[in-house]
């Protein structure tokens, strides 16, 4: 900027992203945001990674969030652009993934009017603020600095989720003096919620008498690693939720890792022996949960930051406001030389995992041995990416084991189509590690168009596709719940091979259960994007899984 050149609300923005920290942003341009993005391409200090929709976006700056730690950003245009971002913004709700999606609005003298402007969707604030945490409307020039600076804040401030600011384009054209407040601008991020000496107190005597006690990590436990690594020392097993993996790494003998009991019974008759079980920042979700159904231990003391989150689906028997880490270490300090352990209980736990994990995998059918040869050629940092397909709902959520507290991401509002993006935003906050996403050929086909992304972004992702020519997992909830009735389920999708050289990108088959490992690994050596194919038609067909395998003898019984 010259001293001539005059500073405009679209200069604002640009330099507040990178004055706080913002590096890489995704989006679409349009004409509701063209001065905004003109502003970025300027001044050339954020990466702009240009989506093929909004959606994919979305996403894609989801997952940037989830394995940085920090803000992902999404642009996009009003009205219609805006609505295609939803689904993205809900997943990030679900997901806790501090966004931040700035997008255009029309003229301020055309608000609210429906005078049928170009984008104009009235009630468009509204939508925004359905999908996630906080939607804010710019009303005057003078008000983005603060409202940009309000809605950064919020989306980082626990619980995290995303926060939309809308901006009229005549705002972003107009006028201001350069905030002085930039020069030093920092996030006022609140500190890590401390929570009361007395709250420790109480919670330390309810557990120094525990012979067998579990703590049950989630998401807003994910930087309370340290504090769960100390209480473990003292004795503690240690389970953790989908949202909530690697913050201990789950090849720790003290961890049944993401093996939290749906699906297991083995894990479930084990919970029959915990006194206590400890929740850090979890909501003890109903997809992991079988809705609520599945039994925990009766001493169940539930952690969080949110006053809300007290009984919102179990109850407990103490309940705890506070940062998971401040809590952890703070009762490892008060249990300390008072907790005396089950001298049994290690041994039994890890008996139970390798059991558990055993018996799992030998429901897999030909797919019992994916997880074993996928876990043995990827790097032990690589990130890893999933969508909603039948090898992820059982192997790729429970067994697959992850090492670090950033290095998992899926959908957790349990949606199909976001694994491509979802990858390509990881792969782009991933700091040369390697990602790896894999999805089914449903979810695949509903994002597709983002490969071409990937290729330009050259994203060190390899992307392996579960084709199985349908939609896999549906065909096994109707096949429990609807006496095998399949409708709407074969998919007739492209020529993967021939789609990924129109692309661009190395493309490799998968035809045998056992080769799997072997070119996943090729795959991974390339320094670009790359496609596999598993032909799941030419291996076999992928068992069905619980509760499925259950539902239909459940419903038959109800008929007697």
């Amino acid at each position: 900027m010259t001293h001539d050149t005059p500073y405009t609300v679209a200069d604002m923005v640009a330099e507040f992203l990178a004055r706080v920290g913002v590096t890489t942003a995704f989006g679409i341009v349009s004409v509701h945001n063209i001065p905004m993005l003109d502003a970025i391409g300027r001044r050339n200090a954020i990466r702009y990674v240009m989506c093929r929709g909004e959606m994919g976006g979305a996403h894609m700056a989801d997952a940037y969030a989830r394995v940085t730690g920090h803000l992902g950003v999404l642009f996009t245009s009003t009205g219609p652009g805006m609505a295609n971002s939803i689904g993205g913004l809900v997943e990030a709700r679900f997901a806790g993934s501090p966004v931040l999606h700035i997008t255009g609005q029309t003229l301020t003298k055309f608000l609210d009017r429906d005078t049928g402007s170009v984008h104009d969707v009235p009630g468009q604030t509204a939508i925004l603020e359905a999908a996630g945490k906080a939607a804010y409307r710019v009303r005057h020039a003078n008000q983005a600095f603060g409202t940009l600076w309000r809605a950064a804040m919020e989306a980082m401030t626990p619980p995290r989720g995303p926060v939309s600011v809308e901006i009229p384009i005549d705002i972003q054209r107009a006028t201001i003096a350069r905030p002085a407040a930039l020069d030093t601008l920092e996030l006022p991020v609140p500190p890590p919620l401390p929570p009361s000496e007395a709250a420790l107190d109480e919670l330390a005597d309810r557990l120094a008498s525990a012979k067998r006690p579990m703590i049950w990590l989630g998401n807003g436990a994910r930087e309370a690693g340290a504090g769960a690594m100390a209480l473990i020392e003292l004795g503690f097993g240690c389970v953790n939720s989908w949202n909530g993996r690697g913050i201990v790494p789950e090849d720790h003998p003290m961890t049944l890792g993401a093996m939290h009991g749906n699906g297991s019974p083995r894990v479930q008759e084990f919970y029959g022996t915990v006194d206590a079980m400890l929740v850090l920042g979890s909501r003890l979700r109903g997809h992991e949960t079988q809705d609520g159904t599945q039994k925990l231990p009766a001493n169940l003391i539930h952690v969080d930051v949110d006053p809300a989150a007290d009984g919102r689906t179990y109850p407990n028997t103490l309940f705890v406001q506070g940062d998971a880490e401040l809590v952890a270490q703070g009762l490892a300090r008060r249990l300390k030389g008072r907790l005396h352990t089950d001298p049994a209980f290690p041994a039994d736990l890890a008996e139970t995992r390798r059991r558990a994990v055993e018996e799992f995998l030998a429901t897999l059918g030909p797919y019992h041995g994916f997880c074993d040869q996928l876990r043995a050629v990827m790097p032990r940092d690589a990130l890893w990416v999933r969508d909603i397909t039948m090898s992820n709902t059982t192997w790729g959520n429970r067994v697959f084991p992850i090492y670090g507290p950033r290095d998992a991401v899926h959908p957790v509002g349990a949606a199909i189509g976001p694994g491509l993006p979802l990858g390509i935003g990881a792969a782009m906050g991933a700091q040369g590690r390697k990602t790896v996403a894999m999805v089914g050929d449903g979810g695949f086909a509903m994002n597709m168009s983002e490969l071409w992304t990937a290729v330009q972004e050259r994203a060190r992702l390899c992307t392996i596709v579960m084709n199985d020519r349908g939609y896999g997992v549906i065909r096994v909830i109707q096949d429990a719940v609807v006496e095998g009735r399949r409708f709407g389920d074969d998919l007739l999708g492209p020529d993967l091979a021939q789609l990924a050289a129109v692309a661009g990108l190395p493309h490799f088959k998968v035809s045998r259960a056992e080769a799997f490992g072997a070119v996943v690994a090729q795959a991974l050596e390339v320094d670009g994007p790359t496609l596999v194919e598993v032909d799941m038609v030419a291996i076999g067909p992928f068992p069905p899984y619980a509760p499925y395998t259950t539902m239909g003898k459940h419903a038959e019984r109800a008929q007697r």
